[in-house]
């Protein structure tokens, strides 16, 4: 496994992250296809084996009993200092005012839950979500600036939005001294290239980490269009992310890796990590192979030829995933 730099941070972390949506209790997050701890703890073993140290959740995942078992798991077989934990604030927790969102108050409230819940004094990045309309965001960075000087997070990041309020976020961070958004968490894949109009850029320019979610299009460029799982026939946010002209994309990712006779998230994610300013795609696991594939992909040097057959039936789509 190699490892780079978080953004313009001294942080070190692996090429690939390991997200955590998948683990958590089916009983408590309203998604009926997450793992339980017993289920869940032998991928993230296997991620450690790997030379995986950086992994990624979110207060909401499974109503945070995925935070319950990736600070269980990871902190029963490794010293603290040796993985990278990120997790994410915004999403409703609780029913009723102050349960959700970016405010001050929820921000203090949510990052000592989530500290709780993974047992440790602090997370090493500490994510919005999503942007919060409802809120003034000079509340919003200050307050992750107060996170991060009362030491309960190292780092801070965003998640989608549009590249006008990130790069107004990063003016206001400068301008008042706040810290600054480390890393940007988009949506980013072959299905779904908007961000590189201006997000990839504006990262580019400012020294921003990309670490897009999924890199795989939930699993689409790894399968015949048609095939379905038992997360994508109940994965409602899902549906709305891509559409039928996709399909001759997918098409061209099960040529290239036919050629290659490499499984096609290979492909797929081999293409996502040549990006320059991608440091690290956040990839999901509930079978074996699933990180097999993601670390061997790190290794598949994608030719110019194939780069081009793969782009070429891409069409621009609505934005997504906000």
């Amino acid at each position: 496994m190699d490892y780079v730099k978080l953004g313009s941070t001294g942080l070190e972390v692996s090429r690939l992250c390991l997200g955590c949506m998948s683990y958590g209790d089916p009983e408590r997050g309203g998604h009926p296809w997450t793992l339980p701890q017993e289920d869940s703890a032998p991928f993230l073993h296997r991620a450690l084996d790997a030379g995986v140290n950086f992994f990624d959740t979110a207060n909401v995942y499974s109503n945070g009993s995925s935070e319950e078992i990736l600070g269980d798991v990871l902190l029963k077989a490794v010293p603290r200092h040796e993985v990278v934990i990120a997790t994410k604030v915004h999403g409703r927790m609780r029913p009723g005012p102050n349960g959700a969102g970016l405010s001050r108050h929820a921000i203090l409230t949510e990052i000592d839950a989530s500290l709780r819940r993974l047992g440790t004094d602090h997370v090493d990045l500490y994510q919005i979500h999503r942007w919060d309309p409802t809120t003034p965001v000079e509340e919003t960075l200050e307050a992750l600036h107060d996170v991060v000087k009362a030491g309960k997070a190292r780092y801070i990041g965003a998640s989608s939005m549009w590249a006008w309020q990130f790069a107004k976020a990063l003016h206001l961070q400068d301008a008042n001294g706040w810290t600054r958004f480390a890393t940007m968490q988009d949506h980013y894949n072959l299905l779904y290239r908007e961000e590189e109009r201006e997000m990839l850029p504006l990262c580019a320019d400012e020294g921003v980490g990309v670490i897009p979610w999924s890199p795989l299009a939930r699993g689409k460029l790894t399968r015949d269009w048609d095939a379905a799982t038992n997360r994508s026939e109940r994965d409602e946010f899902g549906k709305t992310l891509y559409r039928d002209s996709d399909e001759r994309i997918v098409q061209a990712v099960a040529r290239v890796a036919e050629r290659r006779g490499v499984p096609r998230a290979q492909v797929a994610l081999a293409w996502v990590a040549r990006n320059p300013v991608v440091v690290a795609p956040i990839v999901g696991a509930t079978k074996p192979h699933h990180l097999d594939d993601a670390v061997a992909a790190l290794e598949l040097e994608l030719t110019d030829e194939e780069v081009a057959e793969l782009e070429a039936p891409y069409e621009p789509h609505e934005v997504a995933g906000f």
